[in-house]
């Protein structure tokens, strides 16, 4: 456990990227190179996140300096070989070892990078969880799923077999992908570009959402258009809509709001009875 506040490691932080601005190539320092892995070491315990919801403004918020201390981290740190069982990698980033203290539960071959987070009572199947990503209490990452790096996952989320959340590391500004908590993401998803997945949303399987994809939601009059964010409890099913182009109309893919989540539909129930209501398949 780093022995530092979160104040003095932005602030050490700050002032590396102000000198580093002005000259790229400046050597590392020790202290330099001290602030830096005691920031990557508070990430790994949880003491500080790459993104917080604020309460008072009710939106999330990205601690830039942080992301740019893992950028700093791939740049001071040298290609090690090491050997975890039968595995062998070659990396510049160690992985997670301390599970038993975390209290989350690591079914082989899963692999979280050194520097991400899980709160007790995850569960990671044979998955991939990436440095700087945050996974809540209770949450599973399900077998071929990945947890991108900085993606902030919340508590009780459900990610369904090969689920794919992008990685946002730079620039340092941009909002890293979100899921709420509550949420379920069907098998196969991919959610990339910053998109946050609002409480106890649902999205059907291999549904794609980048922050240009509209979606639509079909109860709203008007129709209502979302970019980048799912609502709170929507159901979310993939679609397609038709565009006119030069060479002729072409099919170009979407996403629909069914409607919200039932109350009676608890947060332990399948994606196909959420999608039975709407008498919709997957």
């Amino acid at each position: 456990m780093v022995d530092v506040e979160k104040s003095q490691l932005k602030e050490s932080i700050l002032s590396l990227e102000t000198r580093r601005s002005m000259d790229p190539l400046m050597p590392w320092s020790k202290e330099d190179k001290e602030s830096v892995c005691a920031t990557i070491e508070a990430l790994d315990c949880g003491m500080i996140r790459v993104a917080e919801y604020n309460e008072v403004s009710e939106k999330w918020q990205v601690n830039t300096w942080v992301k740019q201390a893992i950028l700093y981290y791939f740049q001071i740190q040298e290609m090690v070989s090491f050997e975890v069982g039968p595995y062998c990698y070659r990396d510049k980033i160690p992985l997670k070892t301390n599970y038993k203290d975390m209290g989350v539960r690591v079914v082989p071959p899963a692999t979280a990078r050194y520097g991400s987070f899980m709160e007790p009572g995850v569960v990671l199947m044979p998955s991939y969880v990436n440095i700087g990503a945050y996974v809540g209490q209770g949450s599973m990452v399900d077998t071929w799923a990945t947890v991108g790096s900085c993606a902030q996952v919340g508590k009780r989320v459900h990610l369904s077999g090969g689920v794919g959340l992008g990685g946002v590391l730079e620039p340092p500004s941009a909002s890293p992908v979100i899921i709420e908590d509550g949420a379920f993401v069907g098998s196969r998803c991919i959610v990339v570009e910053g998109v946050k997945v609002g409480k106890q949303a649902v999205l059907a399987a291999n549904l794609t959402l980048t922050s240009s994809t509209p979606i639509y939601d079909l109860n709203a009059h008007p129709m209502q258009v979302y970019r980048g964010e799912v609502p709170p409890r929507a159901v979310v099913v993939p679609g397609v809509r038709k565009k006119d182009m030069p060479g002729g109309e072409a099919l170009l893919g979407c996403a629909y709001i069914l409607g919200e989540r039932k109350a009676s539909t608890d947060e332990k129930t399948s994606l196909n009875e959420v999608l039975r209501d709407y008498s919709v398949s997957v």
